[in-house]
């Protein structure tokens, strides 16, 4: 076992990432009803499948997205940003009377694979270098590390102190976050 690829792919999937726990702490807080943390799960790991298979279709030469793409990956972020913020806005000052079902594993997904434009360009040309063995160590090492990442979101998420901040000014944060993230991506891709 090569433990030296093995740090250098966490290092590197921890380096790229810093940004989605904040994104996950936002999502767990919006996380209401039955199965809503399942679906942040799943849409983190669907979104950073794709992320994957991009980068490893990349690193084979398929050139799948060239570098003029990835700043337009920023707009799913600032649509779904401004979608939110379209929500807070018709909706304040007024009581739900059912709990929101939060955000959906779509929408989960569209976020971290836009979020994740920037780490396509830091993966494929590592991946392109590292062969098939270590390949399959930074796949192994990256889909155990985004459970991680999902467990400490969720654990940011439920601090009592977080929490009621989550639950106060949630619904303000995630726009004001997807937002800038998108402009973000869209300008410094």
């Amino acid at each position: 076992m090569n433990f030296g690829l093995i740090g250098q792919a966490a290092a590197m999937f921890a380096v790229t990432n810093v940004d989605d726990i904040v994104l996950l702490a936002l999502f767990f807080g919006r996380a209401a009803g039955r199965g809503g943390a399942a679906r942040v799960v799943a849409g983190q790991y669907l979104g950073f499948a794709g992320i994957l298979a991009v980068s490893i279709a990349g690193a084979l030469g398929a050139g799948l997205l060239p570098g003029s793409v990835l700043p337009w990956l920023g707009l799913m972020p600032l649509l779904l940003g401004l979608r939110a913020a379209w929500r807070v806005w018709r909706e304040r000052g007024t009581e739900a009377d059912e709990p929101a079902v939060g955000p959906g594993v779509l929408a989960v997904a569209g976020v971290t694979f836009a979020n994740g434009g920037d780490n396509i360009g830091v993966y494929v040309p590592v991946f392109a270098n590292t062969g098939t063995g270590g390949l399959l160590v930074y796949t192994v090492v990256f889909l155990t590390l985004v459970a991680v990442w999902c467990a400490a979101g969720r654990y940011f998420a439920t601090r009592p102190v977080i929490a009621r901040a989550l639950g106060r000014w949630g619904h303000l944060m995630l726009p004001v976050v997807l937002i800038g993230i998108g402009l973000l991506i869209l300008l410094h891709a």
